[in-house]
């Protein structure tokens, strides 16, 4: 199936005199989560990140550290598989012409992918649509947050950068990314799959102008509830018409959300300012009544969470698969009225899929979960205002000393980030090398980062702020992050804990607090290898879960629990 698919593909090259065509994952929104996947269209990969090279004899699928594997096991036949960290696409491919859908990428991106070395050619037309055309979704229409909730008007949002837009000299400030569009407005939607984001564009002007693009269907209700004109809602084919009925002559763009093609539209009579949107530093620092929300959230989803790692661990006796087991873990979530839907697609991976980062199970790689083999289950929901992202490695049977250690040393690493000194240790870069240091002291390391930030009520993954081997932003009150380091052994097992942090001030200083509450399995830890100030930690965090979730849970799992925890 899919070589028809890249034989159409490369019918086309002819037409379009190109050696090749370019398909990256993401939508014209740059949606992590988007209701169209193209890359996977032509390739069968369905990670969350990639990109696609075909050429007229040849096919590169270029995916990070976490998806090596998983894009070997799914697209290994047709593309050679290369981590694209180690070698960008300007390297490999040489002196030919590929050709890009515009609306699909920035100049940044291709600036970074491509260097100067590859001619690139704009193609309108998608060349993956004209093959395989899916069917338009149904338009939902947006809606919005109470401003209690939000915690500020979006007209207090506005006047704030506004003031950012005028300090910078400019007239306009194009809001390209969605998730900035629903920050400034607190507004949601259900345009994409786990994630409760509206697919439109913003432009701020310095003054008052204000314009939505998007469709006016989408946008019945929050003309009512905003108050905003009918005429300030502009077709998305109507872009062009806008831009050039604007006045003035600066117009700020965000190099990592605005397309090549809105690129164009702009500077065809603006001049560009590139800087990051500072919607994306504005929205990742939460204030108290997000942070508010976020925390009855995970209180929520810890019950669900504890529910059902007592269930897998003590009630289950069945053959259960990865499959029954995060349709059951669904189940408890589904309990709560105010659960939504996962926050990403479920990774639910026992014995050698559990060594695959970001697996998910399918029909065919389904494994049943056996009383010897470790389960991991990375999993998440959208509730109502609040965003969770938890992960849990689970055991069923006393395991090997070896495997004890690993763990210990992942936990160890887990413990070493939520107590860092966020005075002397201020970047996620920083704090990334304390969550190794315990692996790599033995040689080892894993190849994804240690945190990611979190939107409220909004994507799952968020920058600017994350714990990765390279992240200079400095990490301030109000921010969330992931905590969640692991090891992995191809083909045997594989390990991850995960809570999500926000950082709070207290008496001046700032420190890392538990947003998750969920047990840690006690039963893969070697307590020998923990330190007094380590098992102090994890005894207090403990009996915080306890305490918080007791209440929520039936006798006998308050009675597994408080055994589970003490």
């Amino acid at each position: 199936m899919i070589g028809k698919k890249i034989k159409q593909l490369r019918n086309k090259f002819y037409r379009f005199n190109i050696d090749g065509y370019i398909i990256p994952k993401n939508d014209e929104f740059f949606s992590e989560y988007s209701a169209i996947n193209r890359l996977k269209i032509i390739s069968n990969f369905d990670g969350t990140a990639g990109l696609a090279i075909v050429l007229r004899k040849k096919n590169y699928l270029f995916v990070d550290g976490r998806y090596t594997i998983q894009a070997q096991q799914q697209s290994g036949k047709e593309f050679k598989i290369i981590e694209i960290h180690k070698f960008r696409p300007y390297k490999i491919i040489k002196n030919l012409t590929l050709g890009f859908d515009p609306g699909l990428f920035t100049t940044k991106q291709l600036k970074v992918y491509f260097g100067n070395s590859l001619m690139l050619k704009q193609i309108k037309k998608n060349l993956i649509d004209e093959i395989y055309k899916e069917k338009a979704p149904k338009i939902k229409t947006f809606f919005s947050l109470n401003n209690k909730v939000a915690g500020k008007t979006f007209k207090s949002k506005i006047n704030k950068i506004r003031n950012i837009i005028k300090s910078n000299k400019a007239d306009y400030l194009f809001v390209s990314a969605p998730e900035n569009v629903a920050w400034v407005l607190n507004i949601r939607g259900s345009d994409n799959p786990n994630s409760p984001i509206p697919n439109c564009r913003l432009i701020i002007g310095k003054e008052k102008e204000l314009f939505l693009i998007t469709q006016k269907k989408k946008a019945l209700k929050i003309i009512k509830e905003k108050k905003i004109s009918k005429k300030k809602i502009i077709n998305p084919e109507k872009f062009e018409d806008l831009i050039k009925k604007l006045k003035g002559s600066k117009f700020i763009i965000d190099p990592f959300s605005c397309s090549v093609i809105n690129e164009n539209i702009i500077k065809s009579k603006f001049q560009i300012i590139n800087m990051n949107d500072p919607c994306y530093k504005l929205k990742s620092i939460k204030n108290s009544s997000e942070i508010k929300h976020m925390i009855n959230a995970h209180i929520e989803d810890g019950v669900a969470l504890t529910k059902f790692i007592y269930w897998i661990k003590n009630i289950n006796k069945k053959k259960i698969t990865e499959i029954n087991s995060q349709e059951k873990l669904e189940k408890f979530r589904k309990l709560n009225k105010n659960y939504l839907s996962p926050s990403f697609n479920t990774i639910a991976g026992t014995g050698p899929n559990a060594a695959l980062p970001h697996y998910i199970a399918t029909k065919k790689s389904n494994k049943i979960i056996k009383k010897s083999d470790i389960f991991l289950c990375d999993s998440g929901g959208q509730y109502k205002f609040g965003t969770t992202d938890v992960t849990r490695t689970i055991c069923f049977s006393k395991q090997k000393n070896s495997i004890k250690d690993k763990f210990t040393k992942v936990l160890k690493g887990h413990i070493a980030v939520a107590t860092t000194n966020l005075k002397k240790f201020n970047t996620g870069k920083k704090v990334d090398a304390r969550a190794r240091f315990f692996l790599k002291k033995d040689g080892f390391d894993y190849a994804h980062g240690t945190g990611h930030g979190v939107g409220f009520f909004s994507n799952v993954h968020e920058g600017p702020q994350s714990i990765t081997k390279i992240n200079t932003v400095r990490l301030e009150k109000g921010m969330i992050v992931s905590n969640e380091p692991g090891y992995y052994k191809k083909g045997h097992y594989g390990i991850r804990i995960e809570n999500l942090l926000y950082i709070k001030k207290i008496n001046n200083k700032l420190h890392f607090e538990n947003l998750t509450l969920a047990p840690i399995e006690k039963d893969l830890i070697n307590f020998n290898l923990l330190n007094n100030k380590e098992k102090k930690y994890l005894n207090g965090y403990h009996m915080k879960v306890y305490m918080t979730l007791n209440p929520y849970l039936n006798k006998t799992e308050k009675t597994w629990l408080k055994s589970f925890t003490s």
